[in-house]
């Protein structure tokens, strides 16, 4: 039995307090330093990069790891990781929970579908573009590991969470070392280019004239009503936000559960299942939001449980502290000779997303390309919630579907990304096959995403 004294007890609660200091102190100094307002730059971001120089300033004195010491518990580092990796999956569980009461006709359809196929194939070009570069790379040094710019398509397009499992997939399966910290470098640098880059466009627009911005800085956030006819009452024997917690929770546990049996049944692929955690937590929270409303419409249920306001700030709140603690996971001296290629990588990333984004938003998406196009971005350098903080730029009532686009396209996303994940895990064995088996994807997605162009009726 532990004492209430020992570092195991207090460790946890220590290092969990740190986060949020850090996003509270990254928030402080934001709205103080209008530099930092005007980058653009997340405070989740900037709170893990806080944490990030004080590590290292830490190493630098004492030559030991901060999150390794008894005040967080002696593996703070891991603990960092794991916390990477669970706020991943309840983030989309809680997202999946949120519901939307816009109806959508079939353009809008059309225009949700071609969403997620420009995700999908961004996720194609990033991998393309970082796997092509590292293989070429690999030819002439024998230190880098020739697969591990395929990360990219998961520390930009995708974010931290993935980032992690898939260089953990390659530190502890294929024996690249610095692996977790190479795929966190990524996503933390994708966070920048999402930043920055979105500024540089966004005084483009300016200057130019395109746009008519209105620049919200200190917007309030939207409230909704807790306490409708048909909605739980905040002030009853179990508090709502509770309510929301055990149904994401609860999610969660069945996504344990389908892993766990799924990993005894193919103990193969056991890692990979595991990393999927996301995707099993999405249909799990989809099963059990389409049970709570079938209930509900039989009226077995009297009130609905699920509470979108809720659900959003619960989602946000585990993104928030996804991204601190990835990036304060990040150990500098793990990286070794790699800082000069992940910034090729990041250059690489940065280019490649912004011109074929702006080609398929100015295609594809007249009415609104300038929206699309920084939502689009942002999202696919850092999270969709970077994505909202530029699209919010240019249109700060959220008149343009775009955001009804980033939320509703995860749906095609998953299902036509889903072979690029297969891909990732098969690459460091067959990485000439699998880069074929990319290109030949890519060009099929494309394909179906411009086949109103390609496939065009004459007009009599």
């Amino acid at each position: 039995m532990n004492n209430f004294w020992d570092s195991s007890v207090w460790g946890p609660f220590n290092l969990m307090a740190m986060l949020l200091c850090a996003l509270l102190a990254a928030s402080l100094i934001k709205k103080n330093i209008k530099i930092l307002q005007e980058s653009l730059i997340p405070t989740s971001v900037l709170g893990g990069s806080l944490l990030l120089l004080l590590s290292a300033i830490y190493k630098v004195i004492t030559g030991n790891h901060m999150f390794d010491q008894n005040f967080y518990g002696g593996n703070g580092a891991t603990v960092l990781e794991i916390i990477t990796y669970h706020a991943l999956a309840l983030g989309f569980i809680a997202s999946t929970f949120t519901d939307s009461k816009n109806t959508l006709g079939k353009e809008r359809q059309v225009e949700i579908f071609n969403t997620g196929l420009t995700t999908v194939s961004s996720y194609m070009i990033q991998a393309i573009g970082g796997m092509g570069f590292t293989m070429l790379l690999a030819k002439f040094l024998k230190d880098v590991f020739p697969v591990s710019g395929v990360l990219l398509c998961f520390g930009f397009g995708q974010g931290t969470g993935q980032a992690l499992n898939y260089g953990n997939i390659y530190e502890t399966q294929y024996g690249f070392i610095g692996g977790k910290s190479f795929g966190l470098t990524i996503a933390a640098f994708g966070f920048l280019c999402a930043s920055f880059g979105g500024v540089f466009y966004l005084s483009y627009l300016r200057r130019s004239g395109k746009v008519d911005m209105v620049i919200k800085r200190n917007a309030t956030v939207r409230t909704a009503k807790n306490a409708e006819d048909d909605v739980v009452p905040v002030f009853e024997s179990m508090d709502t936000l509770s309510v929301q917690l055990a149904f994401v929770m609860g999610a969660y546990l069945l996504t344990y559960l389908a892993m766990s049996f799924l990993g005894n049944l193919l103990p193969g692929l056991k890692a990979v299942i595991y990393g999927f955690n996301f995707l099993l937590g999405v249909l799990a929270a989809t099963i059990t939001k389409s049970f709570v409303y079938k209930l509900y419409d039989k009226n077995i249920l009297k009130k609905k449980y699920i509470n979108t306001f809720l659900m959003t700030r619960i989602r946000n709140f585990f993104f928030d502290i996804m991204v601190v603690a990835g990036i304060a996971a990040i150990q500098l001296n793990t990286l070794g000779n790699y800082l000069w290629i992940l910034i090729i990588l990041g250059i690489i990333g940065l280019v490649l997303t912004y011109i074929y984004n702006h080609l398929v938003a100015k295609i594809l998406f007249k009415n609104y390309s300038q929206e699309q196009f920084l939502g689009m971005f942002g999202m696919l350098c850092g999270t969709a919630s970077t994505g909202i903080i530029l699209l919010r730029e240019v249109d700060p009532d959220f008149n343009s579907p775009v955001a009804d686009n980033m939320v509703y396209q995860n749906f095609p996303a998953i299902l036509f990304g889903f072979p690029l994940m297969i891909l990732a895990t098969m690459a460091p064995e067959q990485p000439t096959l699998c880069m074929a088996i990319l290109i030949a994807y890519f060009i099929l997605l494309n394909i179906i995403l411009f086949r109103s162009k390609i496939f065009k009726k004459k007009k009599k």
